[in-house]
């Protein structure tokens, strides 16, 4: 059978790749929008490599963006992120990615969807699927967003025009809160480990996050360690699994265990230390403020996922907080978390009214690219829903 060709552009965001999509080249229906771009992808691979498709059989390469006309009046685009599970059937819309909204504002001003003048400006960016707003400010060349520049992305090879992004209050992107639970630490009980200290936050990701010591980590772990070590990656998708209980997602720690997902996203923290990254440079402890490592996916993350940044970066302003525990030196706004790849800068501006904490922005720095422009191709078997729908769509063109 034919298959069927999608107008679309490849673009890295931060250090994620994504497929992205003008809006008004789908059909509204979201069923029918994964479908598509769960063959896109690749999904599902049981090999996990996801070589009939865009992806890269980890969690950073197997997204799909889509970029349309701004449905709210204090917005510029609309903005809808869809994570791709690697080894299943299945495509999220529950939660952003902070690292393809890097590219979001370019795509938009490169594809006329909205209109900077000047050398530099600001696209702004409603988030679909969190409701949030993003604040992308860029430098143009030419009539379209820069790309070439001085600043270098921990995790990305090369320098490139750097995209601020600011997160406008970005408490409470899932579950209304910031701290769903009222606490900057929780006891969470899991089946392995027993009881255990876990902070619940939800800025920009909603995510649960531990010590490293708590489950017999240093914290400077780099991916392939801990993919060797299945009980560690077990351990943690508990906790994961037992916050998700804690906040009535899900009734039992099996029902939560049952599918790989980022809600919550789970991660551990530990203090600034001396540490090995991916490409073989030595980190000192005094380059950062505290290290952190988070899991996306069920799989280790090469560096930080963009929401969980800020995650960790508000966390650290919350007195408390196990991030702000283990920070070398006292909160005030900026945090360099070191990961797998490098050091993130991040920073947050939180207050605290009475006994409730509030975050006004969070801001961190990325770099895009755009790669490639042309068609996507999917098997027409694999998207029936999209076949019917360009099938009327053809009978009310005639």
């Amino acid at each position: 059978m034919r298959q069927i060709r999608i107008p679309a552009t490849f673009m890295r965001g931060g250090t994620s790749n994504a497929i992205v999509f003008r809006q008004d080249n789908l059909p509204e229906d979201r069923e029918i929008w994964a479908e598509i771009f769960a063959a896109a992808i690749g999904s599902p691979d049981p090999n996990g490599r996801q070589l009939n498709g865009m992806g890269g059989g980890i969690s950073s390469l197997s997204k799909v963006c889509v970029v349309g006309p701004p449905s709210r009046d204090d917005a510029d685009i609309d903005y809808t992120f869809a994570q791709v599970v690697v080894r299943e059937n299945r495509v999220e819309f529950l939660g952003n990615c902070g690292n393809m909204s890097s590219a979001m504002g370019p795509f938009a001003v490169d594809e006329g969807i909205a209109t900077l003048d000047g050398d530099s400006g600001m696209v702004r960016i409603h988030n679909t699927n969190t409701g949030k707003l993003i604040h992308a400010h860029f430098d143009m060349d030419d009539g379209l967003a820069a790309v070439d520049g001085d600043y270098e992305l921990p995790g990305v090879a090369g320098q490139a025009s750097a995209v601020r992004l600011d997160f406008i209050e970005p408490g409470g992107s899932f579950t209304g809160k910031m701290l769903p639970t009222g606490a900057a630490v929780d006891i969470l009980e899991t089946p392995t480990l027993g009881k255990i200290e876990a902070s619940i936050v939800d800025a920009s990701a909603l995510s649960v996050l531990v010590e490293a010591k708590a489950v017999g980590l240093t914290g400077t772990e780099l991916p392939k360690t801990l993919e060797a070590n299945p009980e560690v990656l077990k351990n943690l998708q508990e906790i994961r699994a037992a916050a998700a209980v804690k906040l009535g997602l899900n009734k039992s720690i099996e029902e939560a265990m049952s599918r790989v997902t980022n809600r919550p996203a789970i991660g551990f923290v530990a203090p600034a230390q001396d540490a090995p990254t991916l490409s073989g440079d030595p980190l000192k402890a005094s380059c950062g403020d505290v290290t952190a490592r988070m899991i996306s996916m069920g799989d280790p993350h090469r560096a930080l996922p963009g929401t969980c940044s800020m995650c960790l970066a508000v966390a650290s302003q919350i007195d408390g907080t196990l991030v702000n525990r283990n920070l070398s030196s006292p909160a005030n706004g900026e945090v360099r978390l070191m990961h797998p790849s490098g050091v993130l800068h991040a920073s947050a501006v939180v207050r605290r009214d009475g006994d409730l904490w509030f975050a006004e922005r969070a801001s961190l720095y990325r770099t895009q690219r755009r790669m490639f422009d042309g068609y996507v191709y999917v098997p027409a078997a694999r998207v029936p829903k999209y076949r019917a729908w360009l099938d009327v769509t053809a009978k009310v063109a005639e």
